[in-house]
């Protein structure tokens, strides 16, 4: 009976890593996603040292080896394991909750913050020459979201980049720029995938809490029957 309970428990503890594997591969993704396809930390100063996609990508890396130390834990019935993959899935989850309710607490002062960093970004690039890796940044950033500039054209300051007109209108004497500038363009693209986010995240921490279940109930199964590797 102990070993039926002990395999069925190793089954599922499988089957619960297996969707925290998937999930780290997501994050994961996304990273590099948004590596290869969003330039935000070129556009905005503080960003640079702080880049998002790496963050994503070192946390995707971070879940999927919690999640691989949780299965290696389950088929060989290392109680050590199975210790250490309760305590790492339980700080990593503490983690992204306190992420989150940061963001929700302080999303107007990270609003400002951003707009700031922004123009402090434009600005920068207006003092580069037509080449600079920043002002290419900024001419697919406004091409991609079809904006100008933070707020609006003026911004540039009458040196306005053709990527802010959506035709070839900047040739003519009076051009058609994008009317909405980037600011509100990105806060409208986290706005629409605001729920998405928050359905994923909470989907993650209940995938995590089941894993750090069906960890501890293993583990105190193996205490209990005397089987598998001790401490």
């Amino acid at each position: 009976m102990a070993q039926a309970c002990l395999r069925c428990l190793k089954l599922t503890m499988c089957a619960a890593n297996f969707l925290c594997f998937i999930c780290g591969i997501a994050v994961l993704g996304f990273g590099i996603y948004m590596t290869m396809s969003m330039k935000l930390a070129a556009i905005s100063p503080s960003l640079a040292s702080f880049n998002v996609a790496h963050v994503l990508i070192i946390t995707g890396i971070i879940i999927t080896c919690v999640s691989f130390l949780g299965f290696l834990g389950a088929l060989k019935e290392n109680r050590c394991l199975l210790l250490v993959f309760f305590m790492l899935l339980f700080f990593l989850m503490l983690a992204e909750l306190t992420a989150a309710c940061l963001l929700l607490l302080y999303e107007k002062e990270i609003s400002k913050w951003l707009e700031k960093d922004l123009k402090e970004g434009l600005k920068k690039a207006k003092g580069k020459a037509d080449n600079s890796t920043i002002l290419s940044d900024w001419d697919m950033v406004q091409t991609k979201l079809e904006c100008c500039g933070v707020s609006n054209a003026s911004d540039w300051e009458g040196n306005v980049p053709r990527s802010c007109c959506p035709d070839s209108s900047c040739s003519k004497p009076t051009p058609n720029y994008h009317k909405t500038g980037c600011f509100d363009k990105l806060k409208q693209f986290f706005e629409e995938n605001f729920l998405t986010t928050g359905i994923t995240v909470i989907v993650l921490c209940i995938v995590e809490v089941l894993g750090m279940c069906f960890a501890m109930t293993l583990y105190c199964h193996i205490s209990r029957t005397g089987l598998g590797y001790k401490l």
